[in-house]
């Protein structure tokens, strides 16, 4: 998410962004992730240990489920974290849970966050830290077309649905 990825930068951290599109790689880039990865054409797991030096990724966040799932967990250090917070390739994964007990991992799920990270996310928006991405605002009555757009993946941040007052 391009989101996750502008406020790891604004914690200081290290980000590997992987996309299949070479569009939204670019502007991953253009929002400070330091590599980007195109998962259709690299093998992320692979790409992350060597630009890790073999240690692993210390948080992944996967928003897509389980198409990327597999390469998610081989993305990651020993005691490291993924994060959930999507599906939308499917919301039955696999785990060896052996891998989970050894590795030491931990797996949340995540959507908006808790109270105190909501209010942290207003403050860096309310201080200008903090942008949404906005790909498009449609009209109402082309919110047939905004559904349309989200399921060719064609967005490069959020779409907005305009609702006019009565």
């Amino acid at each position: 998410s391009l989101a996750a990825l502008r406020i790891a930068k604004l914690r200081g951290a290290r980000v590997i962004a992987t996309s299949s599109s070479a569009a939204k790689l670019e502007q991953a880039r253009a929002l400070g992730a330091d590599v980007t990865l195109n998962h259709r054409t690299e093998k992320v797991s692979q790409q992350v240990r060597a630009l890790t030096e073999k240690r692993g990724a210390d948080v992944v966040i996967d928003n897509v489920g389980e198409a990327t799932w597999d390469e998610s967990l081989r993305s990651l250090a020993r005691g490291a974290r993924l994060v959930s917070c999507g599906a939308t390739t499917g919301p039955k994964v696999a785990l060896d849970i052996r891998r989970l007990f050894w590795h030491q991992w931990s797996i949340m799920g995540s959507t908006m966050g808790n109270d105190a990270e909501y209010r942290e996310i207003v403050r860096l928006l309310g201080a200008g830290e903090l942008r949404p991405i906005v790909d498009r605002v449609f009209p109402f009555a082309e919110a047939r077309a905004a559904f349309e757009r989200l399921e060719r993946g064609e967005q490069l941040g959020k779409i907005a649905v305009a609702i006019s007052p009565a």
